[in-house]
């Protein structure tokens, strides 16, 4: 239960900076704009943090990385094979084009592997500060 906990409010608490920021400052939005996309967020980061965490875990428990050039790397597959198809979910909910939603997969999976590897250390961080171990 704790490594669950951990790796949700990991999740919550690295993307809502890493994206309010990024709406703030990149996109210019409004800081009220900003706190209402974030809170919107909220629930998907609850729903998707520890599976994302159990899936990454998977794939660094299959592959056995060694060194920080295949750790990223693997931090990247994992990353974009499970939230790339829940971001398209979510854009085909929200009633996008499918043209758009193709464009914004392509253009979201080059920041997907950017972020991919600076969250996984975060996330590795925190469970190490909480005490729990993936396993």
């Amino acid at each position: 239960m704790r490594l669950t906990i951990v790796d949700i409010l990991a999740t919550v608490f690295f993307f809502t900076v890493l994206a309010a920021l990024t709406e703030l400052y990149l996109a210019g939005m409004a800081p009220v704009e900003v706190l209402k996309t974030r809170l919107i967020m909220i629930p998907m980061m609850v729903l998707t943090g520890r599976p994302y965490g159990a899936w990454r875990d998977w794939f660094f428990n299959t592959t056995r990385p060694t060194v920080a050039w295949s750790k990223s790397l693997i931090d990247g597959l994992a990353f974009l094979t499970f939230q790339l198809p829940v971001y398209a979910l979510t854009l085909w909910i929200a009633g996008a084009a499918l043209d758009a939603v193709l464009t914004l997969l392509a253009s979201t999976s080059v920041l997907m592997l950017v972020v991919s590897r600076p969250f996984g250390l975060f996330l590795d961080a925190m469970r190490k500060l909480a005490g729990v171990n993936a396993g």
